[in-house]
């Protein structure tokens, strides 16, 4: 249990050596030390999470997840220690708030990049339920966009071919009414277009003839309408129309399990609405308080040490800090003076040097000096 404690007073970047006095602030710094370290932990799970999705599919997928895990854990851990035991509590109220709103900001950042892998795998499921729709939306309007590009191209093939469907329809339909005129002649019944006389006379046979000219035409016209789509099928298959197809349940369900971390975070977005496009408020407060959760979990060591009071624990530190800076400031003194005493031994030494020089000169230059020539002059 003690090494635990001194590791998690290492995680809060207290001096262990200097809070080992004071029992009464070593639960304070456990409890700071465990939530940086969680929070650590819960980073380089997120982290690994996401990277796991960015190389999905690689052999090699996992270890990268492992080895980005591990790193971006350790960076978010040493950042929040960095950001905790940077706050002074020797200061003021306001000082204190003042040098720790950037590090709150700092921490809301985290909270909401840590937050995000992990609501992805939390709404796993619903996630891949609406990339199935987006992905089958997606594809159905591909498939109408091509459709109508096609139309466009081949518009005078279409046309034609529809007036012929319109005219093979009229020549149906007509046919199909004479066909009734001519049983009705047949058989006797009086209408205004029949005589009402049974039996197969000259009506039934000029209509008889009429029907088999129509039927010729229709052939002749079917045959065409044939040609026509055939062409035009042709030409589907030559710009692949028909290779586009809509997904089947299997296809949807391996895009959506491949899906990619963009994907998966517009999917997460996305499912703050319904299908329809009405608001999803059940589903948006959930996404938002998980949030909002992981935010306030990296603002709690932050809180904590302001919220606490100024301890012996923090005294100490205080009262260490301002000796060093005294004895930091006497050694500077010291050197100073040590400098400034070799300073002028190395004066005074360069000086009597150089007066000697100077004499042993002059002494030099009176013994070659001619004192006969000048007494003669």
């Amino acid at each position: 249990m003690d090494k635990l404690n001194r590791f998690f007073w290492f995680c809060s970047g207290a001096h262990i050596s200097t809070l080992e006095k004071y029992p009464s602030e070593q639960n304070k710094y456990t409890g700071i030390g465990a939530t940086i370290f969680f929070t650590g932990l819960f980073a380089a799970l997120s982290g690994g999470y996401a990277m796991y999705f960015v190389f999905k599919g690689s052999d090699l997928a996992v270890i990268f997840a492992i080895i980005f895990g591990f790193l971006w854990g350790a960076a978010i851990f040493n950042m929040d220690r960095y950001i905790v035991s940077s706050i002074n509590k020797s200061a003021s109220t306001n000082k204190q708030l003042l040098q720790a709103t950037p590090r709150i900001l700092l921490a809301i950042m985290i909270g909401m990049v840590i937050s995000r892998p992990i609501e992805l795998k939390i709404f796993d499921k619903e996630i891949k339920e609406r990339l199935k729709v987006s992905y089958l939306n997606g594809q159905r309007a591909k498939i109408d966009t091509l459709n109508k590009a096609f139309e466009k191209k081949y518009q005078v093939e279409f046309g034609r071919l529809n007036q012929q469907k319109a005219t093979r329809d009229s020549l149906e339909k007509g046919i199909k009414a004479d066909r009734q005129k001519l049983n009705f002649e047949i058989f006797g019944n009086k209408t205004t277009e029949t005589s009402g006389v049974m039996g197969y006379g000259p009506y039934a046979k000029r209509k008889e003839a009429e029907i088999a000219q129509r039927t010729t035409e229709l052939d002749s016209l079917k045959a065409a309408i044939n040609k026509s789509e055939s062409f035009v099928d042709k030409r589907k298959e030559f710009d692949g129309l028909f290779t586009e197809k809509l997904y089947t349940k299997k296809q949807l369900d391996s895009l959506s399990d491949i899906a990619g971390f963009a994907d998966r975070n517009w999917a997460l977005g996305q499912l703050k609405f319904n299908v329809d496009g009405t608001s999803d408020n059940n589903t948006a407060i959930a996404v938002t308080f998980i949030g909002l959760l992981f935010i306030f979990f990296e603002c709690l060591p932050v809180f904590v040490k302001l919220m606490s009071a100024r301890g012996p624990y923090d005294y100490a530190i205080s009262d260490g800090d301002e000796v060093a800076i005294y004895h930091s400031k006497k050694d500077k003194d010291f050197h100073f003076e040590v400098a400034d005493n070799i300073h002028e031994t190395r004066v005074d030494s360069e000086s009597t040097k150089k007066k000697e020089i100077i004499k042993g000169k002059a002494y030099r230059d009176l013994e070659k000096y001619n004192w006969d020539g000048d007494t003669n002059g």
